[in-house]
């Protein structure tokens, strides 16, 4: 492999820049940056020279030999002073020690680190977590992915695959033997054993990924029903502006907020109604296009409105046809986006029954179409909060063992999980072994995808060039 070099901090001025060189010129690198020999792992104060021996810097140098390092590759880091222009010709200074030397593409050191058998392809992806966490919770989840804990939990369900895979076997090339009928029940015993930590793995890797991935909810509704005075309230400040005019919004206004440490970006739209004006019809287009991206919609409406024409089964509990309320110039059909859609009935402080409305809400958040909410003054937006966790599934009473995970982790397992219950299935209709042994050779293809023991170049060339360069 060719040498790398990056720089493993943010540009910027800074008070400490840090250039990371790894590969097989290595060792040349220290010799012409820093005229010496470093001992391995020790932290040397010295200055740094370029080609024509013109001192750089003065700053700490370490050098971490083959294979202990973070690459498996020889290591060298220089700790410089963090100006731009001074490394950039640290940089231009180490690149002219040997023609193939270049600089590191995105991710390139973990995927070196990968490669070398550092760490699997889960552990890596844990870096890029760790580094871009937007909680507490999300950074405290990536290091425990990072320690291995998420790669732990595929190696034992791929541990118990294997094991049933060599029974299986086992009793093909003894298939002219009579079988015991207890191994028979052992096959099955084992296919639930599986199923269920299966699902359990898939639950929490599910938690992971909500906290990595977050939640997109999209404010829609008509001019003035109060879709920024809710995103300021959810948000705890003035993001966007709040008049009594109508169409104060033009184009869509986001903003990211957490619910227990699940991301969530909100997005409020521009009010949706027939109008000629072309700055608020390209608005309406933008949001034709968040709603098809959306976890969540809020479709707001002013209770008022809702009170003049539903007041009677709104006291008597009964729902709601959103159909009523659903924009006709969105010129979108609500069937595609019912599943996701809840009412939110806003300004619920102007009418005279909002008791009713809240005490509605204590009954029944989790399950219902509609909220009741005063977004000017806060009535009913701890009800909705627990209702978006609801939606999403996110649950913080589990996040004991939690660790941080993907989309594509979770294809994986899901895939998995449906080889071994389509092979439970199968096994107790025709107990074929041969049948049972591909799927279950499948379902350990699928769990080896995590942690990189199946792979493909496209999936490492993805992967890794969402990493920063000096990762």
């Amino acid at each position: 492999m060719d040498t790398i070099v990056a720089q493993a901090t943010s540009r910027g001025v800074a008070g400490i820049g840090v250039i990371r060189v790894s590969g097989s010129d290595t060792r040349q690198v220290m010799l012409s940056i820093l005229g010496r020999k470093l001992l391995p792992r020790y932290a040397t104060l010295l200055p740094f020279y370029n080609k024509q021996h013109v001192t750089i810097d003065q700053g700490i140098a370490i050098f971490y030999p083959a294979p202990h390092s973070f690459t498996g590759e020889d290591v060298l880091e220089l700790q410089a002073h963090g100006g731009s222009i001074l490394l950039d010709n640290l940089l231009q200074a180490v690149r002219q020690v040997a023609s193939s030397i270049r600089l590191a593409h995105p991710g390139e050191f973990s995927e070196r680190a990968f490669l070398n058998g550092k760490l699997d392809l889960a552990q890596a992806e844990a870096i890029s977590d760790l580094i871009h966490a937007s909680s507490e919770q999300a950074a405290m989840f990536a290091v425990q992915s990072l320690q291995g804990r998420f790669s732990e939990r595929i190696h034992q369900l791929v541990a118990l695959l294997s094991e049933l895979r060599v029974h299986v076997e086992a009793m093909l090339d003894f298939a002219e033997d009579i079988i015991d009928p207890l191994a028979l029940d052992k096959i099955e015993k084992k296919l639930l054993d599986l199923e269920q930590q299966c699902k359990k793995v898939i639950q929490q890797a599910s938690q992971g990924a909500l906290l990595r991935e977050g939640m997109k909810i999209v404010l829609l509704g008509a001019p003035n029903v109060g879709k920024s005075s809710l995103l300021n309230n959810l948000a705890g400040k003035d993001c966007a502006i709040v008049t009594e005019h109508p169409g104060t919004t033009r184009d869509i206004v986001q903003e990211t907020i957490q619910i227990d440490g699940m991301p969530v970006y909100i997005l409020d739209t521009a009010g949706v109604h027939i109008t000629q004006d072309k700055i608020e019809c390209l608005g309406i287009v933008r949001t034709r296009l968040a709603l098809k991206q959306a976890d969540r919609i809020l479709l707001m409406v002013d209770a008022n409105v809702v009170y003049n024409c539903m007041i009677l089964p709104l006291l008597n509990d009964e729902p709601i046809d959103t159909k009523l309320f659903w924009p006709e110039s969105l010129d979108l059909p609500l069937e595609d986006y019912k599943d996701k859609l809840t009412l939110i009935i806003n300004k619920i402080d102007l009418i005279d029954n909002h008791e009713t409305c809240l005490a509605l809400n204590q009954a029944e958040h989790i399950h219902s179409n509609r909220l009741f909410v005063s977004a000017k003054d806060g009535l009913g937006i701890d009800v909705l909060r627990v209702h978006l966790k609801h939606c999403m599934g996110f649950d913080t009473s589990s996040l004991e063992g939690t660790f941080m995970a993907r989309r594509r982790h979770l294809d994986a397992l899901e895939r998995a999980q449906s080889c071994i219950i389509t092979a439970r299935e199968s096994w107790r209709a025709s107990e074929a072994l041969e049948l049972l042994a591909s799927t279950l050779q499948e379902a350990q293809l699928a769990l080896g995808e995590i942690t990189g023991v199946v792979r493909s170049d496209d999936l490492l060339g993805k992967i890794f060039s969402e990493f920063c360069i000096g990762k």
